[in-house]
């Protein structure tokens, strides 16, 4: 494998990447004897790897520390979370390649609610309520911005989402990010919710172009084809182009219409034509297909979610800033290996040409290797504790 080709061992060079953002960057120190700043990158790591808990992790190896001792040595070195999201944030964009500064880049926003069944912990703020999934409506949320280059997939920041958080706040603190990393945005692809009049006002102002599809709100009408709301649009049987002029308690803003029409060709079992409506501002977009087609590039981001999944250590405490180290992590180690295949393992070529190799490395033994380290350090895993992590 190429990355090992200096001699170093593959789980040491994965770990000590890794974990020299967490002490730089995220702050994570020692605090006693036992609970080292290593002992606890090697525990949190393990619990990340492995999808259980920090409690779990110090039961399951040999010479680690109390899982009463681990906690209270987390959450001395915490800071509030407000101050560790900035932390991470700054470790985000450390790991974004300078190549990528150079020219304008498409960026996508997405919300990521984590399902949350208890009360909250200090403020009703903690919590965001939402469309009811996994058997509550309630939900620790964060918005992450990633960056979108040739099939490589970049978490630029991440902030936590409160319960009086506005999109347009949440807007602010990613986009602030994201100039702060020193990129140039090309545009922005939005999920629906953020259609509305706020958002779309904001991004007009601060000149940030966007793609967007159109949300249908409030009762369909008897004949949509007559009607001035966005619904006409819905009805549509050939592809094309028009304005729309949103309107909200006394406000309004025109916005760019793109309508897409096409055949669902089997797709999902379903036969006919479909029409995709989508909103969007500040560039110009050559044909409906490249709308639809560009759009479609967004749903990588779920893709990065559910890899993100795969090293998000579980906790049923109520501490938001402990959610938001574990999502934090979980991000980061999916930008470590993002790191390694451009860095060691890919091909470039004279043209600008980038072969990336995702079989040599695959996301699951990255884990494997923060989990082998894991286990040198604190280990050995105690046998008969040992099961298979559960499945989703």
């Amino acid at each position: 494998m190429r990355f090992t080709k200096n001699f170093t061992p593959a789980d040491v060079k994965v770990h000590d990447y890794a974990a020299g953002y967490l002490q730089d960057f995220v702050g994570i120190k020692g605090h006693g004897r036992k609970c080292t700043s290593p002992m606890l990158i090697a525990l949190l790591f393990f619990a990340a790897t492995w999808r259980t808990s920090l409690s779990d992790a110090c039961q399951r190896l040999g010479h680690a520390p109390s899982d009463e001792a681990a906690r209270q040595a987390l959450l001395a070195t915490l800071p509030r979370p407000t101050t560790l999201e900035t932390r991470f944030n700054r470790a985000f964009a450390a790991q974004v390649p300078n190549g990528l500064r150079k020219r304008a880049q498409p960026l996508i926003i997405d919300l990521h609610e984590r399902p949350y069944y208890g009360e909250p912990f200090q403020d009703k703020r903690e919590l965001r309520p939402g469309k009811a999934k996994r058997g509550t409506s309630r939900f620790h949320t964060f918005a992450t911005v990633y960056l979108l280059s040739h099939g490589r997939r970049f978490t630029l920041g991440m902030t936590y989402v409160w319960r009086n958080d506005s999109l347009v706040d949440v807007l602010e603190r990613l986009l602030s990010q994201v100039r702060e990393i020193g990129l140039r945005i090309r545009y922005l692809l939005l999920d629906r919710e953020f259609y509305n009049v706020d958002v779309v006002s904001y991004l007009k102002r601060m000149h940030c172009p966007f793609l967007m599809p159109a949300a249908r709100r409030g009762r369909r009408p008897k004949d949509p084809a007559e009607a001035v709301s966005v619904w006409r649009f819905f009805v549509w049987k050939k592809s094309g182009w028009s304005t729309q002029t949103m309107k909200y308690k006394g406000r309004a803003v025109e916005v760019d219409i793109c309508v897409a029409c096409d055949n669902y060709a089997g797709r999902g079992g379903r036969h006919g034509k479909r029409t995709l409506v989508f909103a969007f501002w500040g560039f110009h977009i050559g044909s409906p297909r490249w709308a639809r087609e560009t759009y479609r590039k967004r749903f990588g981001i779920e893709t990065s979610y559910r890899q993100a999944n795969q090293a998000h250590a579980r906790t049923s405490s109520r501490k938001p800033v402990l959610r938001l180290l574990y999502m934090g992590i979980a991000l980061l180690l999916r930008n470590v290996w993002v790191w390694f295949h451009l860095n060691c393992i890919a091909d470039y070529f004279r043209d600008g040409s980038v072969w990336m190799h995702l079989a040599r490395l695959r996301f699951g033994t990255l884990l494997l290797y923060l989990l082998m380290y894991a286990a040198k350090l604190a280990g050995p895993i105690k046998v008969e504790t040992f099961q298979l992590p559960m499945l989703e």
